[in-house]
């Protein structure tokens, strides 16, 4: 007889987290579409089974624990992009400062103001102003400004999807052509996720999404706690 026990175990939920993205990608590589992303796979993958077995966020967040302690660890893999990029860097020093500064600033208030256009409660404002960076940093922005991380992991994900489906689109259509504008647009504006995307249109376009990806982190995480205390 089926110990359904065993579906609650650490083991097992983190071997289905793991194997689920694995499929996810293998699924991605084939069918190239954005819509079928592997973390969006999974992310609906383990929400079904949670609910069809029963077992609580909780439970599943202590099971998974390891995953979340990599995922900090993995911060440290931006400096590396930082180090591959630095003589591009350094040869367009002003124009990349610029765009950072302006991505960072306009992406992080602009949905804070548009949030507290609609009365949402300042956790939830702090949840949302570090959208735009990959989740390691994200959540360690928010959590210490008191917002709920949560709510800022689910944020980060759905921007990040978002960019990666449409927004290669938008920029066609705004008539941004330029394979480095391009490439640091998808990084700034949807991180990880974008940085995936962008490697995927070209070499060029994925160098400079991860060099906006690490730089848009950097900035995040020292202007955010500024415009809160400062902006709004």
């Amino acid at each position: 007889m089926l110990d359904f026990q065993f579906l609650r175990s650490d083991l097992f939920l983190l071997t289905l987290t793991v194997g689920l993205y694995c499929l996810g990608t293998l699924i991605y590589r084939r069918s190239h579409m954005p819509l079928l992303h592997p973390v969006l796979l999974t992310f609906v993958s383990v929400i079904v089974f949670l609910r069809c077995a029963g077992i609580d966020y909780p439970r599943y967040q202590e099971a998974t624990g390891i995953l979340n302690f990599a995922l900090g660890l993995s911060v440290v893999a931006l400096g590396y992009l930082l180090y591959e990029q630095l003589e591009r860097l350094r040869s367009s020093l002003m124009p990349v400062a610029v765009a950072t500064l302006a991505g960072c600033v306009v992406g992080g208030l602009s949905v804070v103001y548009i949030a507290e256009a609609f009365g949402v409660e300042r956790q939830i404002l702090n949840s949302l102003a570090p959208k735009s960076v990959t989740v390691p940093i994200a959540v360690s922005v928010a959590g210490p400004l008191g917002g709920n991380v949560s709510v800022t992991s689910v944020v980060v994900f759905c921007v990040g999807i978002f960019g990666s489906i449409f927004g290669e689109w938008i920029l066609r259509h705004c008539g941004v052509r330029d394979p480095e504008a391009r490439g640091f647009a998808l990084g700034a504006a949807a991180h990880g996720i974008g940085t995936a995307r962008a490697i995927e249109i070209g070499v060029v376009e994925g160098a400079l999404s991860g060099l906006a990806m690490a730089l848009m982190g950097l900035a995040t995480a020292l202007l955010v706690p500024l415009m809160e205390r400062y902006l709004y």
